[in-house]
C-alpha cells in the first residue's frame, strides 16, 4: 500500500458514463494503486437528480447537486466531466482548469467545437485535459493517434464511430428490417435515445470525425464544414442489392489528407466491400481504420458505447493524469494543431457511386440513360436491371470514380427523362 496521499477525483454528471467511471475506479482500486503508485479515489459526485435509479450504490457523503463543491474543493485534483452537451459542461470545465485541476471528459461535442480553447487554457494553467472517451467508447484511438502514431504521416481515417447506427444497419441487413422498425428495436435495447437525431443523422459521428481529423492531420477542423448524411432515408432494398453485389452498407466517418494538405471530411452511408476490414464490424461495435505512410494500415475495434466501456476509457485518462500529478508533470502530449484546416467542398470530392433508378419497363431506357452518363464523362462499372411489377423496373448502377458535382448534373438530366419515375438511392462506394 502506498504511503503517498491519494489522488482525489470529482465526477460531474452521474449518468451512463459517470456511473461506469465510478465502477471502474472503485472496483479496480487495488490494481490502480499498483499502476499509479498511490490511491486514486472518488471524493465527490455532482448530479442534479439523485432520485433516479442507477445500477450502482453511492455513499451519501459523496453526493452533491452543486458542481462547484467539486470545482472549488482544493483537495480534488482531477475533475471528470461526464455531463455531455455544451453548457453547463463548458463553463464547468473552464472553471475547473482555472482552479488548477486536471480534466478528463467524454464530451465529443464540446471537444469538437471548443477543444482548442480548452487545451490552450490547460496549457496556460499547467494542467492536463484528456478525452479518450469522446471517440469510440473503449477503442483507444485518441491515444493511438497522439502517441503511438505521432511520428507518422497519416493519410486517411475511416471509421464506424456510432454504435447506434451500426446496430440499426446490421439489423436492416440481417433481418431485412425497415429503418423505423430497426430504430425501435435499438431504442428498446437502450442503444438509441428517445430522440435519436444526433445518431441517425450523423451529427455524433461528425463531432468525432472533427476530433480525429484535427489530431491526425494537425489542423483544426470546423465541425460545421463536415459534409453529413444520415441513415434515416436508407431502404432495405438497397441494402439487399448491395449485399448481392458484394457490399455491406455502413455509416462511415471519413477524413483524407490531400497532397496540398487540404482535407476531405464527410460522414454518410457507404457501400463497403465485404472484403474490407470494417465490413465485418456489426451490432453496437465501433472500429477505426487508419492509413499512414509508415504504419501502412491499422484498425482498432471495440464496444463504442455503454457505461463500462466508455467509463473504462475515461478511467484510463484519470489514471494517466494521476501518473502525471505523481511526477509533477502536465501537458506531456500538447495540442499540436497549426491553424485551421482547409476543407475540400463536397462537390469537389470524387468517389465511386451506387445509384438505383425506378424506370418504365420499355425498350431504349438503358441506352438513353447511358448516353447521359457518357455525355458527362461518367464511366459505368456495372449495371443490373430487375423487373418489379411488369410496368416498371429497377436499374442499379455502380459508377467508376467521378466527381460529386459531375454526378449531380448527370442525375438531374436523367431525372428529367419521361422514362425515369424516380431515383430513390445514391450511395457512395468504398473499398
Amino acid at each position: 500500500m502506498s504511503n503517498l496521499q491519494p489522488i482525489r477525483v470529482g465526477i460531474l454528471g452521474f449518468g451512463v458514463v459517470g456511473t461506469g467511471l465510478y465502477q471502474v475506479l472503485t472496483e479496480n482500486s487495488d490494481s490502480i494503486i499498483q499502476r499509479v503508485g498511490r490511491p486514486v479515489t472518488v471524493k465527490r459526485i455532482a448530479d442534479v437528480d439523485w432520485d433516479r435509479s442507477r445500477d450502482v450504490t453511492v455513499p451519501d457523503e459523496l453526493k452533491t447537486t452543486d458542481a462547484y463543491e467539486i470545482i472549488n474543493d482544493p483537495e480534488i485534483n482531477i475533475v471528470a466531466e461526464t455531463i455531455g452537451g455544451l453548457e453547463p459542461a463548458m463553463k464547468f470545465v473552464m472553471d475547473a482548469i482555472a482552479a488548477g485541476k486536471s480534466v478528463v471528459t467524454s464530451n465529443k461535442e464540446m471537444i469538437a467545437r471548443h477543444g482548442h480553447d480548452i487545451l490552450a487554457a490547460a496549457a496556460a494553467n499547467s494542467v492536463d485535459v484528456q478525452f479518450e472517451g469522446a471517440v469510440g467508447g473503449v477503442v483507444p484511438i485518441i491515444r493511438t493517434l497522439k502517441e503511438s502514431l505521432d511520428a507518422d504521416h497519416i493519410y486517411e481515417i475511416m471509421g464506424i464511430v456510432n454504435g447506434t447506427t451500426n446496430y440499426i444497419l446490421t439489423e436492416m441487413s440481417r433481418e431485412g428490417l425497415d429503418f423505423q422498425v430497426a430504430l425501435g428495436q435499438a431504442q428498446q435495447l437502450g442503444y438509441a435515445e428517445a430522440d435519436p437525431t444526433d445518431d441517425v443523422e450523423g451529427i455524433d459521428a461528425a463531432n468525432k470525425l472533427a476530433i480525429l481529423s484535427a489530431i491526425a492531420f494537425g489542423r483544426r477542423v470546423d465541425v460545421d464544414q463536415i459534409y453529413r448524411e444520415g441513415i434515416s432515408q436508407l431502404l432495405p432494398e438497397d441494402i439487399a442489392y448491395a449485399h448481392r453485389m458484394g457490399y455491406v452498407v455502413k455509416l462511415l466517418a471519413i477524413a483524407r489528407r490531400r497532397d496540398d494538405d487540404s482535407v476531405e471530411t464527410h460522414v454518410h452511408p457507404v457501400l463497403l466491400s465485404q472484403k474490407h476490414p470494417l465490413a465485418s464490424v456489426s451490432g453496437p461495435f465501433n472500429a477505426i481504420f487508419v492509413r499512414g505512410r509508415a504504419c501502412d494500415e491499422v484498425m482498432l475495434y471495440g464496444r463504442g458505447a455503454g457505461s463500462l466501456p466508455t467509463g473504462s476509457a475515461v478511467a484510463g485518462d484519470v489514471i494517466d493524469s494521476a501518473r502525471n500529478l505523481t511526477k509533477n508533470a502536465a501537458g506531456r502530449v500538447p495540442c499540436v494543431c497549426a491553424g485551421q484546416a482547409e476543407i475540400v467542398p463536397m462537390g469537389e470530392v470524387s468517389s465511386r457511386v451506387y445509384v438505383r433508378m425506378k424506370v418504365k419497363d420499355q425498350p431504349g431506357v438503358m441506352g438513353a440513360i447511358s448516353t447521359i452518363f457518357g455525355s458527362q464523362s461518367i464511366s459505368i462499372a456495372c449495371v443490373m436491371q430487375e423487373d418489379t411489377d411488369g410496368q416498371t423496373a429497377d436499374i442499379v448502377w455502380i459508377m467508376h470514380e467521378c466527381g460529386e458535382d459531375q454526378l449531380t448534373g448527370a442525375l438531374a438530366a436523367i431525372q428529367a427523362l419521361p422514362i425515369v419515375e424516380a431515383i430513390p438511392a445514391r450511395i457512395r462506394v468504398e473499398g
